[in-house]
């Protein structure tokens, strides 16, 4: 048994791929000829022709139709053949002896198959009237006139079926449409008070498989007037031209599979119709009639039928064209509004997440994020950090050459994603370069899905014969279940959308990568010549100050007997401000020096590098008396000569501004997410806050240089080392309290950079 079913397993997995055309076999309440052309020789016929006509079928075979009909028929039937349109042929009615003087009249259906072989289907005609055309015509007002009091999908479903059923008279008819997974929604109905109902239940997409979608999508109309009806095979059962079994897809005759038939059983429906409803060459939905007993619908009936639901369908189509035609006009003008704000943005990313609208309007998502050079940008609702880098190692995998990946049920098809499924159930994602992504993300939402039966039972194993084989399921009782993990589905217009933002961006991408490219060779062009002219300037100027300062102090030597006290004075101002003048040009060409440009990053140890800021200030720290502590310092990535004069500036600072007693200075530090957070705190004379950003400016001073001394150079230095390791430097401080200064440097270097929401979130202490 083991062995049997393990094979059953495999054909279960072929079920999809069965060739239900090529079944060979069709209903017995017809008979199909199968022809040859031009003669119209007789290949193949159905081996029901004895008990229809009279027949035998070894007799027919080779014979030609002309041996079957009269003349006239024959040269109707040949008129109508010239034409290539079989839909002004059919039907035909054709009249055929079967004893004596007695005929049988049929409804005759031709058509050809794929392998161009000409099949006439003959199915007796219960009546030999056409439905009046009046008749029909008022009937299709009337339900015109139904659809123009609603514009809900689910009122011109109803319309639908209550129209079938009112002109085909079977127990139930459905409208059952098909969702973007493959199963199907019953969305309206009409049927006997006594049935059980199934409307808005869901069925899963195995009962109606593929091959059986990819027939109602070629054959728009589809009866089985008896379900428990014993088929009919042909004969020969090969054809004869081809040495194949014949191709049927086109077949109103063909036999249902057995499965199907079991499937019908289980329902307890005796006889079936079913319409298609086709959009954009692809299977929309049917209109499924039901009927307890076997039924039988005339050709004429049929198509009146098909017409009707088509003509209604056509409307349903409309609505849903409607509203996406109102959907993609908004999609629409957000796409060019993202891309007009790309463009204008110094950097595309800000044109995407800073704007109205922004990147989540554009597919009606709760969050997205953006992967670009090693860098995350997010907004809206989004995995964290380490979780969206694992996502991204995971997509580079799901890329081959498409330009989208989507799913709605992420947890599914990414187990890693269960955690975090309540803000990324859904996930839509474009590659915008080598390893740089958009991503779109959805929430769950947790639904009940009613389901006419078990969805994972949807067969059953049984046994013949020592033999195992699949059987439909047969309880279609209300089965409730909970879906999770699952959130809206992307709508198509809204795939669109995402490939055609994607080629805005890289357009954008590369444009701005240019751009960029060019300011940076203007920029270090440019920063090389003013390199230079501080480096000559600084030495040019210090030459003649020099020569001022020197042949001033040798006046004061050679005539200080002839000087009185004023001139003294005034020499004095003179070498103080060569003196001053000569600091300040040392400070602009140590400003100058600190480059974030060809700066390579190696593991300092701050505390080396403050020790070595503390000597330098030994002097000045024996003079005030000043006492100095620091906490354990880390190893960063940084450059040492810059930690250097970061760390004597601020102490340097710290010092100058003291007040009537020793300056007391600890060097603090605590870790942040990404980040290491310092401070200088001292009990020095403050700063008031209206002050704190201008303390960092070049050349700008709170105080005279009678009060305190200095270039106000060093904290524009400081500034500029810290933002060159990525960091933020900023003071906390009140008049006559001391300052705090705190600056940040980045645990990883400078490449350390993470924006989260609409702007770069970071978390300092108060007072910032």
């Amino acid at each position: 048994m083991s062995e049997n079913l393990q094979l059953t397993d495999v054909e279960f997995s072929l079920w999809d791929e069965e060739p239900v055309q090529l079944i060979n076999q069709i209903q017995p309440h017809g008979v199909i000829v199968v022809l040859e052309e031009p003669d119209l020789k007789i290949l193949q016929v159905s081996t029901n022709t004895f008990s229809i006509f009279g027949i035998p079928p070894e007799e027919l075979v080779l014979q030609t139709l002309a041996d079957l009909l009269d003349p006239y028929q024959i040269e109707r039937i040949k008129l109508g053949l010239a034409e290539e349109n079989f839909d002004l042929l059919n039907p035909i009615k054709i009249w055929l002896r079967v004893k004596g003087d007695d005929y049988v009249v049929f409804d005759g259906i031709f058509h050809r198959n794929r392998d161009k072989l000409l099949i006439l289907e003959l199915e007796p005609a219960l009546t030999q009237e056409n439905i009046p055309f009046l008749s029909f015509y008022h009937l299709a007002r009337a339900s015109i006139n139904r659809l123009a009091t609603t514009t809900k999908l689910q009122d011109f479903g109803q319309v639908i079926v209550q129209e079938v059923h009112k002109v085909t008279g079977f127990d139930r008819v459905m409208l059952y449409k098909f969702d973007n997974d493959g199963h199907g929604v019953v969305i309206a109905e009409e049927k006997l008070d006594d049935m059980e109902a199934y409307l808005g239940l869901h069925f899963p997409e195995s009962d109606i498989p593929k091959p059986a979608r990819k027939l109602f999508c070629s054959n728009w109309i589809r009866i089985i007037p008896n379900a428990h009806a014993k088929p009919v095979e042909l004969f020969p059962l090969i054809n004869p031209t081809n040495l194949r079994p014949l191709d049927l897809t086109h077949s109103t005759l063909r036999s249902a599979s057995a499965c199907h038939l079991k499937y019908l059983h289980n329902m307890e429906v005796g006889a079936s119709l079913t319409i298609s409803l086709i959009k954009e060459d692809k299977l929309w939905g049917l209109i499924a009639c039901h009927h307890r007993s076997p039924k039988y619908v005339s050709y004429e009936l049929r198509k009146a039928c098909e017409f009707l639901g088509r003509m209604i369908f056509a409307e349903i189509s409309a609505i849903e064209e409607t509203d996406d035609y109102d959907y993609n006009l908004h999609i629409t003008h957000v796409r060019s509004q993202l891309v007009e704000y790309m463009s204008q943005a110094e950097n595309w990313i800000d044109g995407l997440v800073k704007q109205e609208p922004n990147l989540l309007e554009l597919v009606d998502a709760q969050g997205a994020a953006i992967y670009f050079n090693s860098e995350w940008t997010a907004i809206g609702q989004v995995p964290k950090q380490e979780h969206l880098n694992v996502i991204v190692q995971w997509l580079k995998h799901q890329f081959r050459d498409e330009e989208v990946f989507y799913t709605d049920t992420l947890p599914l098809v990414f187990p890693e994603a269960e955690i975090y499924k309540h803000v990324a159930s859904g996930l839509l994602a474009i590659p915008i370069a080598d390893k740089s992504y958009i991503i779109w993300f959805r929430p769950e939402v947790i639904q009940t899905v009613n389901w006419g039966g078990n969805p994972h039972e949807a067969y059953e194993f049984g046994q013949e014969n020592d033999s195992v084989y699949l059987s439909p399921r047969k309880s279609f009782q209300l089965w409730k279940e909970t879906v999770q993990g699952k959130s809206l589905p992307w709508k198509k217009v809204e795939i669109k959308a995402a490939i055609d933002l994607r080629k805005a961006t890289i357009e954008v991408v590369l444009r701005q990568a240019e751009e960029l490219s060019q300011i940076a060779y203007d920029l270090e062009r440019s920063n090389a010549e003013l390199k230079k002219f501080a480096y000559v300037a600084s030495h040019d100027l210090q030459e003649p100050l020099n020569q001022v300062a020197n042949y001033v102090q040798l006046l004061e030597m050679r005539y200080q007997e002839q000087l009185d006290e004023d001139a003294r004075e005034f020499i004095s101002y003179a070498v103080s401000g060569v003196s001053l003048m000569q600091t300040l040009i040392d400070d602009v060409l140590a400003y100058s020096k600190v480059d974030r440009q060809n700066v390579e990053f190696q593991p300092v140890d701050l505390e080396v590098a403050l020790k070595r800021a503390l000597s330098g200030l030994q002097g000045k720290i024996s003079e005030t008396g000043a006492t100095i502590s620091y906490d354990p310092l880390p190893t960063v990535l940084a450059d040492s000569t810059q930690m250097l004069q970061l760390f004597q500036n601020l102490i340097g600072n710290a010092i100058k501004f003291r007040r009537d007693k020793p300056p007391v200075i600890h060097i603090g530090v605590s870790p942040l997410e990404d980040a290491w957070l310092f401070s200088v705190k001292d009990n020095g004379i403050g700063i008031d806050p209206q002050f704190s950003d201008r303390i960092f400016v070049i050349f700008q001073r709170l105080h005279t240089r009678d009060e305190y001394s200095g270039t106000g150079m060093g904290l524009a230095i400081c500034k500029k080392v810290v933002e060159c390791h990525r960091g933020d430097i900023w003071v906390a401080s009140e008049l006559g309290q001391g300052a705090t200064f705190y600056f940040t440097i980045p645990a990883g270097g400078k490449k350390y950079e993470y924006r989260h929401g609409r702007k770069t979130q970071n978390h300092f202490p108060s007072g910032r």
